[in-house]
């Protein structure tokens, strides 16, 4: 795993070195520069693969292509075959990255849909006069690029970016109130307005004579159930999903330094240790737990571990912890990040850096088979928006807002606040405002102005509309794809592992995988009241039943009662962003219990740090 940064145009002394700084922690084992009159290329290297000869930047022979490259191929060895056998003659030993030159000159901007794997590169093509960026299918990897007068500037993070002195950082009022809207900033939107973020499955081209930059999708989650698969054997299903999980494991455990497992005793990770044990001899295992009962699964990751007869560790977060860590975390983010479970995953990360270089976790699961919840609920809230007159849902919502908040994790107060804050919009929007640290009136309160909800929303309205499947599951499925999976989940597990060095992978997000999610009906991910139920179904004779048929619980820490007992406290750098009254009385509503504003004081704390670090950096 590595950072990558470059801009083209004139050379300006010092500014690549200063863009690759930023980005050490993602490579803290080596640094690489290219530099020709209009292309200057920064790699900082995590070595995981080819550790001899695999360093970066990389170019072919004959010099005509260039790469950097954050991420991994997990089909390269077949990839190489297939090369040699058309003629390509490579210099490395089993360098992942001289396969992405091979394939370039081989299939050019048809490379990306060949591969598996996570990435963001950047290959120059001296030739062509061009620059070709990839980013892969859902976004592990970040990318993220602006236009100046003088050229392209791209990196792994924003903070490299801002180095360069060309670069316009206006803060991007409409982002904010998304920030708000959504617990994230939705691509291609960032926190400044002239840069963006490359979405997940596009490619990026930029020629350089012209100074044209064009974006293309190269791929996209479609659903598209297949009836059919609901008349084959039940057992045969779950034995190609087995085969599918098993192997995307597999080729993911190929790594030439030590491996571990986040296990958090949830499905999904769980899963992915039981098959890691079969593939390995020594299997790792990292876990969290919470000193506030409410929030901690400790217990369930430590049955899986004996279970698993793994090598486990396990770490506690505490508040006194949280103090000590929580400065150093907020203050390296490039980007504002309203997930409160940044913490625990740094703190997993951190602990299991201290033993391996890399790591497998359990990202995508219930994105993928229909995990969360609010796949069990949506027709009663359609019921409710479709039954009840709009005079009784301001009626609900206020009688709602009254009940006292408790700061227990996903308290029954809490649901129900959220529930008929959201089910009185309409569908395409019920799940992110379901989810959404501020209610639409409460952002235009903040913001002391009048918001159109349409615009507010438009990437998940979008995501709704493109959606063609009849079944309503299926379209909160490609918002919780599209957007949350990768603006959210993946943003912050990128973040969390990278503070730390560590290289983390996700084999449910296995391209083979999710094709076969792609096609699966309805009925083969919620069945009754029972969520993954194929997942399930499929896992029976490889995790105990305990594990597998419990109720779902998140990787949020306690931050509600930290903030309401003043332990997180309230500061402000954002008086000419919006309105710091507003934003006090939310504060003081949660301190006396009369409502839980725990996501917006998050997403409010992770701003003020992100604040800090950009002034003082300038």
């Amino acid at each position: 795993m590595c950072g990558i940064a470059g801009y083209t145009g004139e050379l300006i002394g010092g500014i690549l070195d200063k863009m690759g700084k930023t980005l050490v922690h993602r490579g803290p084992d080596a640094v690489g520069f290219y530099n020709i009159p209009e292309v200057h290329l920064v790699h900082r290297r995590l070595r995981v693969i080819d550790i001899e000869s695999g360093a970066q930047p990389m170019s072919t022979e004959d010099g005509d292509l260039t790469v950097i490259f954050n991420g991994e191929i997990f089909n390269h060895r077949e990839l190489r075959h297939e090369l040699e056998a058309l003629g390509h003659i490579f210099q490395s030993d089993h360098s992942d990255t001289e396969v992405l030159l091979h394939g370039y000159r081989q299939w050019q901007d048809e490379l990306p849909q060949k591969l598996n794997g996570m990435w963001a590169f950047c290959i120059y093509d001296k030739p062509r006069h061009r620059l070709f960026l990839s980013r892969d299918r859902f976004g592990q990897k970040p990318l993220y690029y602006t236009q100046t007068r003088e050229g392209l500037v791209f990196a792994s993070e924003l903070a490299a970016i801002e180095k360069h002195p060309c670069t316009q950082q206006k803060i991007s009022r409409l982002s904010l109130q998304k920030f708000f809207a959504y617990g994230f900033i939705p691509h291609p939107h960032t926190i400044y307005e002239r840069v963006k973020k490359l979405p997940g499955g596009h490619n990026l081209s930029y020629d350089l004579q012209t100074a044209k930059l064009s974006l293309k999708r190269y791929w996209h989650y479609e659903l598209e159930p297949d009836n059919s698969l609901l008349k084959r054997d039940e057992a045969e299903l779950c034995a190609e999903l087995r085969s599918l999980l098993s192997e995307a494991t597999r080729i993911r455990l190929n790594a030439d330094v030590p491996l571990g497992i986040l296990l958090s005793g949830g499905i999904d990770s769980s899963a992915i240790a039981a098959f890691a044990s079969r593939h390995a001899n020594h299997v790792s295992t990292f876990s969290i737990g919470f000193d506030q009962k409410s929030y901690d699964e400790s217990a369930y990751s430590t049955q899986v571990a004996k279970f698993l007869h793994s090598d486990h560790h396990l770490s506690i977060l505490t508040l006194a912890h949280t103090k000590d860590t929580l400065p150093e975390i907020l203050s390296r983010l490039d980007e504002p990040q309203g997930d409160d479970s940044l913490l625990p995953t740094y703190l997993v990360a951190h602990t299991a850096q201290k033993h391996v270089t890399v790591a497998l976790g359990g990202d995508g699961g219930d994105e993928l088979f229909s995990g969360y919840e609010a796949f069990r609920f949506w027709r009663w809230a359609r019921r409710y928006n479709k039954y009840l007159p709009k005079p009784i849902h301001k009626a609900v919502n206020l009688l709602t807002r009254n009940i006292p908040a408790a700061n227990s994790y996903m308290s029954l107060s809490l649901k129900l606040k959220r529930f008929f804050h959201a089910s009185g919009r309409k569908m395409s929007i019920w799940i992110p405002c379901l989810m959404a640290p501020l209610q639409l009136e409460d952002i235009q309160e903040l913001f002391s102005e009048k918001i159109n909800l349409d615009e507010l929303y438009s990437e998940a309205i979008e995501c709704w509309d493109r959606c063609h499947s009849d079944w309503v599951g299926d379209r909160i499925t490609q918002y919780y794809i599209d957007y949350y999976l990768q603006d959210g989940i993946l943003a912050k597990t990128d973040r969390a592992s990278m503070f730390n060095s560590l290289e983390l992978r996700s084999p449910f997000l296995d391209i083979k995988l999710a094709d076969f999610c792609r096609r699966l009906p309805h009925q083969l991910k919620l069945r009754g009241g029972t969520t993954k139920y194929l997942l399930k179904k499929a896992l029976e004779p490889i995790l105990p039943a305990e594990i597998l048929y419990r109720s779902k619980q998140g990787f949020s820490p306690p931050t509600g009662d930290w903030f309401a007992s003043n332990n997180l406290a309230f500061t402000s750098q954002t008086e000419i962003l919006y309105n710091q009254k507003k934003a006090y009385n939310l504060f003081a509503e949660h301190r006396q219990g009369k409502n839980d504003n725990r996501l917006f004081l998050w997403n409010q704390l992770t701003l003020e740090y992100f604040l800090q670090r950009i002034h003082k950096d300038t």
